[in-house]
């Protein structure tokens, strides 16, 4: 009788957490970011153990990243990769977390922490996942993220020309040439030697970088 009633209340718990389950998803549908994320909180608390444990991780994350919440919704991606790793939802919260690194990335003349780690990890998964669907996507935005970090550099440079610290203006040029070679700013950077000779009075030394 005991272990009737146990069945009984299991199976309830689990019809209880499904019908939960199908709540969420309906708010998230509707793009109520806010009523999915206390749904998707509480279920995964409560069906972390269930067939539906690692559905309701990934689209607790998802309302995160769908409301554009995506330091919270870094947080809840790489919880599901860490205790989740035989979950099918890896590979695209692997992906939402490349891309809400993007979306945290600035403008190349604010602090760039945030797209060294997009870059990073864009890089970690096209190593992991070569035939991925998002390939495409993930080249354009590594050359995008080193195009940004490349005119970080550029402008870091004009910066010591105006100061009139050439000798340090060249050092950020040959590390732009040195680790940004393949982005569009490349020719920016020789341009920006060869000024610096100029402006240092070493019209040889300029010529002879030109040819």
């Amino acid at each position: 009788m005991f272990s009737l009633r146990c069945a009984s209340f299991k199976s309830n718990e689990v019809a209880e957490i499904d019908l939960q389950y199908e709540k969420a998803k309906k708010y998230l549908d509707k793009k109520k970011y806010l009523r999915a994320q206390e749904e998707f909180n509480n279920l995964v608390i409560r069906g972390t153990h269930t067939d539906l444990g690692d559905d309701s991780q990934f689209y607790l994350a998802e309302s995160y990243f769908l409301n554009k919440e995506y330091i919270l919704a870094i947080a809840e991606y790489d919880r599901l990769i860490r205790r989740m790793g035989f979950s099918p939802y890896v590979e695209k919260a692997r992906w939402r977390v490349c891309e809400s690194y993007v979306n945290e990335s600035p403008k190349y003349f604010k602090d760039q922490t945030n797209t060294q780690k997009a870059l990073s990890k864009l890089q970690e998964f096209m190593d992991d996942y070569p035939d991925s669907e998002y390939k495409i996507e993930a080249n354009e935005q590594i050359f995008e993220l080193r195009n940004k970090l490349a005119y970080k550099e550029y402008e870091t440079g004009i910066l010591y020309i105006k100061m009139e610290e050439y000798e340090s203006a060249i050092i950020s040029f040959e590390s732009l040439i040195d680790n940004y070679y393949d982005t569009e700013v490349l020719e920016k950077g020789h341009v920006g030697i060869i000024r610096c000779y100029t402006l240092m009075d070493q019209k040889e030394k300029a010529e002879n970088y030109y040819n």
